[in-house]
């Protein structure tokens, strides 16, 4: 290891990682959708962690197959609605364009409404089972973990679950606004691994699961430069 690599490595950090993980209480929203008419209005009304839920979080879910869709939305109409047009579109949304929930919202409407100016009479076709719109309360559990340098923070995450990485990856775009994740935030803010930082926010959360997840970022870790 060249002196440059070491010393990003053991580099102590303005402050320390400190890893959690979280345990999520669902709750059901008052909106609910038996068609697409319904669908709209309530994607409309509903709460910003009723998007992320079913779009960002859901992700929790799904990453333990590489099959399937990414998205509840797209589940919903898919198997439910028996659109299999309009299940594949909105699977194909890729969360990671979005810098605000509000414009992952507008496009969510924006794709159901598209999909009924090309199929009028799909607007009112009822579903098997509606759809019922939830979100989640996080209960943060300490996982006794920290790290003060890059080497101790992937010996960390080496130790830690996935529902570790899942809270400080991906549910934390809900509190950073969609702009970053946890480990990003760290590694820019207190080591100064700005193209690190950049690097992990371009993995791909969909095409793996969180375990590959998990062994992508530790491998873009290793390979750090400043």
């Amino acid at each position: 290891m060249s002196n440059m690599a070491t010393d990003v490595m053991t580099r102590t950090a303005n402050t320390p990682f400190e890893f959690k993980s979280a345990a999520h209480l669902l709750f059901i929203e008052r909106e609910r959708a038996s068609n697409l008419t319904e669908l709209l209005d309530a994607l409309r009304s509903c709460p910003e962690g009723s998007i992320f839920q079913h779009t960002f979080r859901t992700l929790e879910e799904h990453h333990f197959i590489k099959e399937g869709f990414s998205n509840d939305f797209a589940h919903w109409a898919y198997s439910e609605l028996g659109m299999v047009g309009l299940g594949e579109r909105l699977a194909s949304l890729d969360v990671r364009e979005f810098t605000s929930l509000s414009a992952l919202r507008a496009r969510l409407i924006q794709m159901v409404e598209e999909f009924i100016a090309q199929n009028p009479k799909a607007r009112d076709h009822q579903a098997e089972s509606p759809f019922y719109f939830c979100s989640s309360s996080n209960i943060v559990l300490p996982v006794e973990l920290r790290a003060n340098n890059l080497a101790e923070f992937i010996d960390g995450l080496k130790q830690v679950s996935v529902h570790s990485i899942h809270y400080h990856f991906i549910e934390a775009r809900l509190r950073r606004k969609l702009e970053t994740n946890d480990f990003s935030l760290w590694l820019q803010r207190d080591l100064g691994l700005s193209r690190t930082a950049g690097l992990l926010n371009q993995i791909d959360i969909y095409t793996a699961t969180l375990e590959g997840v998990k062994r992508k970022i530790t491998q873009v870790l290793q390979s750090a430069t400043n």
